[in-house]
């Protein structure tokens, strides 16, 4: 050793002392650094590289030395004190007083009473630890073993129920199995199964008793069936564990009789109809009748004979009854439209001779009065057949009435045009918008609907826009009101033509047929669009048509200034112009005119030649009065040519 050191840097010391037999083959001077290292991180690393199994099991926080990680090995486990040291220093003083709860494995119940040789055993070291120990000898040492019930224990169950023994046994003891409960079992233990003893349903086989699997889907894998078979093999259809000899109300299946229990029979007690003082006799079941009785009093009868219950009634309750509407055709009153919705107890209700149950099966029904009451208060009670319901309304609905524009027509107000389109109710009432409110229905009935209306002229319904102008008292009164000009179709356009305005103070002829209506009644422009019933809130500017129609001057403006004032006529504009057309002035005569008729080479000549156009107040007039006539005026010069001429020179 003391070669080695002067050899060459100093890497050891001269051994403090002997190793343990344990160490023995890491003895020598050459080997001291197999364990100590260079630096101060003491010999744990090198300890660890020997002792792979407690590295494996630290690592996994599994035994005695996963609680103490971080320190040095050499902490607990010293060297260099001799052959015969024993490296393992037990706290409690002897392996045999060791708490096993430091190893992370408290022993329990049976377990705590073993001793350490009895578990740590080759047999037992299945562990990958004991794979990796360096210590070959497998009956020495600690470490090896797995906490599973397996790795020590043999499976008396050979598998059968698992490998997780605990969740049935303790550590207190292999029997009972306290950790079982059959209640958490695919069969859990109910009524005389309870009391029964394990061996009588699980036998001993060789070499064990079978626990799983088991049959026990149904009672003959371990009764014997006394029915033979013949009401199937499944028993809990009528037995309860509780007794076999009592059989569980509501579990027998009656579908397997002559006679299934269906609907509201089968909630009732057996006991009702198998009477136990008639010795359980079968009761008869052939017909309602035979347990029920009539409910009718005899009014039942289906083509004039007895009908029995089920003919409309069903086992799910007598109410409702199943007598449909497509059988209720066959009687003598169909069911039609609303009627069909109607619940059964709505006409058929309760009276004289309705049976028990209160249902008069043959109510009255010649008229609608038999079940409707008359919703109009009599307001039809004087036509002939006395307001019967069904000459307006039919079985679809109250509403809409049959009652249309060719019903109306026989009326005293026959509807047309718009009033055709118009609803009932705009009218008739409740609710008229626009138009006075009617009495309410403790005069006009339940419908609140007013029938005979006294109003049928335009203007009790309808502003008239003309102010009275064209009414009775107007001074332009009409014979036949409104619809002298206006028709149902609406008030715009009116009906007021040329044939009309012929009639008129100022009739239409010429070119004044083709000009709108607003041209000369420019109060039409001005009058808002909005509906014309009584009560409309919208203002109006009054349509009284009072246009001016005297000279043609009062709707045109002339284009000749004041050249013909002093004339005779003023200047009337119809004296040379006609209504068709202003251009050409047809009702002029140039050869007529006495103080310059045209004749020879002036006929030919253009009028602009002598009728020059000139300035007037700014405005391009034409001149035609007045003008030179002498012939020197207008000859012996040159006279200007018109731009009539100049334009086509």
């Amino acid at each position: 050793m003391l070669a080695a050191a002067a050899a060459g840097p100093v890497r050891s010391q001269v051994s403090p002392g002997e190793l343990s037999r344990a160490h023995a083959t890491l003895g020598g001077a050459l080997q001291c650094m197999r364990c100590h290292s260079a630096g101060r991180d003491g010999v744990a690393p090198q300890c660890l590289e020997c002792h792979k199994e407690i590295a494996w099991l630290a690592g996994r926080d599994r035994g005695l030395h996963a609680a103490v990680e971080g320190k040095d090995c050499a902490t607990c486990h010293p060297e260099h004190a001799g052959a015969d040291f024993a490296l393992v220093q037990w706290e409690e003083g002897a392996a045999e007083r060791f708490d096993h709860r430091r190893a992370g494995w408290p022993l329990e119940g049976k377990h705590a009473e073993q001793r350490c040789g009895a578990c740590h055993k080759a047999a037992f070291r299945v562990s990958e630890a004991q794979r990796l120990s360096p210590r070959r000898d497998a009956s020495r040492g600690w470490t090896g073993l797995e906490t599973a019930c397996g790795a020590c224990h043999r499976d008396p169950h050979e598998s059968t129920l698992g490998t997780d023994c605990a969740r049935c046994h303790g550590t207190a003891g292999w029997r009972p199995a306290a950790g079982f409960d059959h209640a958490r079992s695919a069969f859990p233990l109910t009524g005389k199964h309870r009391d029964t003893a394990c061996a009588k349903c699980h036998r001993a086989t060789q070499p064990l008793p079978r626990f799983k699997p088991l049959a026990h889907a149904e009672c003959s894998a371990c009764h014997a069936d006394p029915h033979a078979g013949q009401l199937g093999a499944q028993c809990s259809r009528c037995h309860s564990t509780e007794d076999f000899r009592r059989v569980a109300e509501g579990q027998f299946d009656h579908g397997r009789t002559r006679y299934p229990l269906a609907g509201r029979h089968a909630a009732v007690a057996c006991a009702r109809c198998h009477d136990p003082k008639a010795g359980g006799a079968k009761p008869r079941f052939d017909r309602c009748g035979a347990c029920h009785a009539d409910a009718h009093d005899g009014q039942a009868t289906l083509a004039g004979r007895p009908a029995d219950c089920a003919a409309c009634h069903g086992v799910q309750g007598f109410r409702p009854a199943t007598y449909t509407v497509a059988q209720h055709a066959s009687a003598r009153y169909a069911l039609e439209g609303k009627h069909r919705g109607v619940a059964c107890g709505e006409c058929h209700k309760k009276g004289a001779g309705s049976g028990k149950q209160g249902a008069q099966l043959r109510p009255k029904f010649g008229a609608c009065r038999d079940c409707h009451a008359d919703a109009h208060r009599g307001q039809l009670a004087a036509r002939r057949d006395q307001g019967e319901c069904g000459a307006c309304h039919g079985p679809e609905g109250w509403k809409p009435a049959r009652f249309g524009p060719a019903e109306h027509a026989a009326t005293r107000f026959p509807l047309a045009g718009r009033h055709a389109a118009a609803a009932c109710s705009a009218c008739h009432g409740p609710v008229r918008p626009m138009l006075p409110p009617l009495p309410g229905p403790e005069a006009l009935g339940t419908a609140k609907v007013a029938l005979h209306l006294a109003e049928r002229g335009c203007e009790s319904c309808h502003r008239d826009p003309h102010a009275g102008r064209f009414g009775p008292r107007g001074d332009r009164m009409r014979a036949g009101g409104c619809a002298d000009c206006h028709g149902n179709g609406g008030i715009m356009p009116s009906l007021f033509d040329l044939d009309d305005h012929a009639k008129s103070a100022f009739p239409l002829e010429g070119a004044h047929r083709a000009v709108p209506c607003v041209t000369c009644h420019t109060e039409l422009g001005r009058a808002p669009r909005g509906p014309g019933l009584l009560l409309a809130s919208t203002a109006s500017v009054p349509l009284e048509f009072r246009a001016r129609h005297g000279a043609c001057r009062d709707c045109h403006e002339t284009p000749h200034g004041t050249q013909f004032d002093d004339r005779r006529d003023g200047g009337a504009c119809q004296t040379c112009h006609g209504l068709d057309s202003f251009r050409p002035a047809a009702r002029f005569d140039h050869a007529a005119l006495k103080s310059f008729p045209l004749t020879g080479a002036h006929a030919q000549v253009a009028c602009a030649r002598c009728h020059p156009v000139k300035q007037v107040d700014g405005r391009p007039v034409v001149a035609y009065h007045p003008l030179p006539r002498r012939c020197q005026d207008c000859h012996g010069r040159t006279p200007p040519r018109s731009a009539e001429e100049r334009g086509t020179s």
